[in-house]
């Protein structure tokens, strides 16, 4: 493919597998990210999969998915805390945040702009526009929707480009290993949940912000599904300030009579390990649960990857990986033709019915959740 001008909406993971391998390929690329502060920071753990490890190998870091921490079985509660079923399953988890910051620091850091919303994308025969919420324009030959749940790319392709709510939420919580008291310590190393009617929680160990994995640096995660009526996700969403947000509760935005009944939830319906652990939480966040199968990834100067073209459910802990999947797909093929059209088309052929038997089998598993 010859060089082309490419412009790349949305700098999480996504945005900056593809920013970073086209770069190097010759093009002309800018990623535009719409927060101000960058995405550093923002995630939890994640269990890597073969398209993720594929893409970290290309890139040159492959070795942040050496970096984790090993669940050397899965353990299965009781209500009263005893354990009903061990598992010895063991598999690693990987830091977010340090797999997102460095894969970032391979990505030129004039190319990647921070703080930089863009309202919409106008595309002609010759390309395709992107114009910024502040009334600013630029010329692409290829731009990238990236940009996850709240994709402004997406409905250029897709006459019906809503997020379908599932029915429920994570409440997720992040904290020092050395938060969790001593009677919880049997979560420490393991994979654990507690499963019966309507509740789905579970938790493991990831590194530290930067990688940490010994002792004393770790963090736990875990993550309560819990059903939420449609009608009551504003609500839901809704933080201490009055903010209103669309998808989820960012961290230190709930209230603090919201985190009391929390943790009295935890208290009278999880085992007491688990309940301990939301409680060293002091500020979980909520990650609504959506269901999005793009019709169309593709058009003459447009592609969506990631989130932006199908979102599926974390159940499946391929996320990640998807997105790299789709990334190296769309790589392949602007390097096997020199008509854009033709190229686009050959991805959107390729990962089409990979998203949607991905978004099946997430849907699937949350039919079992909760």
């Amino acid at each position: 493919m010859k060089r082309l001008r490419i412009r790349i909406v949305g700098g999480s993971l996504a945005g900056l597998f593809a920013g970073i391998l086209l770069q190097r390929d010759g093009h002309d690329v800018r990623i535009y990210e719409r927060s101000s502060s960058g995405l550093a920071g923002r995630g939890a753990g994640l269990v890597g999969q073969r398209d993720l490890f594929r893409i970290l190998r290309v890139i040159g870091c492959e070795q942040v998915a050496r970096v984790g921490v090993v669940a050397d079985e899965r353990i299965y509660f009781n209500r009263d805390g005893s354990i009903a079923e061990r598992l010895a399953t063991p598999q690693m988890q990987i830091s977010w945040d340090f797999l997102y910051s460095t894969v970032a620091s391979h990505m030129t850091a004039d190319s990647y702009m921070i703080g930089h919303p863009i309202d919409s994308v106008v595309e002609s025969p010759e390309g395709a526009q992107i114009i910024f919420a502040d009334g600013g324009r630029e010329e692409a030959d290829l731009v990238i929707g990236a940009d996850g749940l709240g994709s402004v790319v997406r409905p250029l392709l897709n006459r019906d480009a809503s997020n379908r709510f599932a029915g429920y939420v994570a409440w997720r919580g992040l904290v020092p290993e050395t938060a969790l008291p001593q009677e919880a310590a049997i979560l420490l190393g393991r994979f654990a949940f507690y499963i019966t009617g309507g509740i789905h929680v579970l938790g493991y160990l990831v590194p530290g912000p930067h990688g940490e994995t010994g002792r004393g640096e770790r963090r736990y995660n875990w993550v309560w599904y819990r059903p939420v009526a449609g009608n009551d996700l504003r609500t839901e969403f809704t933080a201490a300030d009055g903010r209103i947000f669309d998808y989820s509760l960012p961290r230190g935005a709930l209230s603090d009579g919201r985190l009391q009944i929390l943790q009295k939830d935890a208290l009278s319906m999880l085992p007491p390990q688990l309940a301990m652990a939301v409680e060293a939480e002091p500020q979980p966040s909520i990650q609504g649960i959506f269901d999005f199968e793009a019709a169309k990834m593709v058009s003459a100067h447009m592609a969506l990857v990631g989130d932006a073209a199908f979102v599926v459910r974390p159940h499946t802990a391929m996320g990640v990986s998807k997105a790299a999947g789709d990334v190296l797909a769309l790589r392949e093929a602007l390097m096997g033709s020199d008509d854009l059209p033709e190229a686009l088309a050959r991805y959107e052929q390729e990962r089409l019915p990979v998203g949607k038997y991905i978004a099946d089998y997430g849907r699937q598993l949350g039919a079992s959740a909760l």
